[in-house]
C-alpha cells in the first residue's frame, strides 16, 4: 500500500495516508515535479500510461510522483526518475509550489509540489506501466502546443510549465 505524506502550506509534515484516500480527501501532500533539459534546451516530456489512475495518455513534465515516507524529495525525485524514464542524472532544486485539481473520476491532486531540473543526452529507456511515449521539445513548441492542443496535457504541467519557463530562461540567460 503506497503512502503519501500529508502536509501543511508550509510543507511541514502532518502525517501519512494512503495514497489513494488521500486524492479522495483531497488533502494536501508532498510531491515532486522532474523537468530534464538537454544540451539544445529541450525539455524532456513524457505521454503517461494510458492505464494510470488518472490523465493516463496525456503530456506531462519528464517525471513526477511522491516522495515516501521517511525519503527525502531529492531522493525520490532521483529513484522515480530512474523507475520512469530509465537513467540517472544529477538534480537542482529549483522551486516549489503548491496547487489544487479536481478529476472527473473521483479525485483530486493537492499537492505541495518540489521541482527539480537536470540535465541529459542519454539514452532514455522507459518503463512502459509508467510511459506511453517521450520527446523532447523545445520551450517555443511546447508553448505552441500548450495553446493548441490543451487537452493533451496534465493539469499539472498547464502550472508548472510556465513557472519553469521562466526560472529556465533566467538560469541560462536565455
Amino acid at each position: 500500500m503506497e503512502q503519501v505524506i500529508l502536509v501543511n502550506e508550509q510543507d511541514v509534515e502532518l502525517g501519512v495516508m494512503e495514497k489513494m484516500e488521500a486524492h479522495e480527501k483531497a488533502l494536501l501532500h508532498r510531491a515532486f515535479s522532474v523537468f530534464i533539459f538537454n544540451d539544445r534546451h529541450e525539455l524532456l516530456l513524457q505521454q503517461r500510461a494510458v492505464t494510470k489512475y488518472h490523465s493516463g495518455g496525456l503530456w506531462t513534465n519528464t517525471c513526477c510522483s511522491h516522495p515516501r515516507p521517511g525519503e527525502t524529495v531529492a531522493d525520490a525525485a532521483l529513484r522515480r526518475l530512474k523507475e520512469e524514464m530509465g537513467f540517472e542524472t544529477v538534480l537542482s532544486k529549483a522551486f516549489d509550489f503548491t496547487y489544487k485539481a479536481p478529476f472527473s473520476n473521483g479525485l483530486t491532486e493537492y499537492e505541495f509540489d518540489h521541482v527539480f531540473t537536470g540535465s541529459y543526452n542519454g539514452v532514455i529507456e522507459p518503463n512502459a506501466d509508467e510511459v506511453e511515449s517521450y520527446a523532447y521539445y523545445s520551450l517555443a513548441v511546447i508553448d505552441e502546443m500548450l495553446q493548441k492542443d490543451p487537452d493533451n496535457f496534465t493539469v499539472w504541467f498547464h502550472i508548472a510549465f510556465p513557472k519553469v519557463r521562466e526560472w529556465y530562461l533566467k538560469q541560462q540567460n536565455i
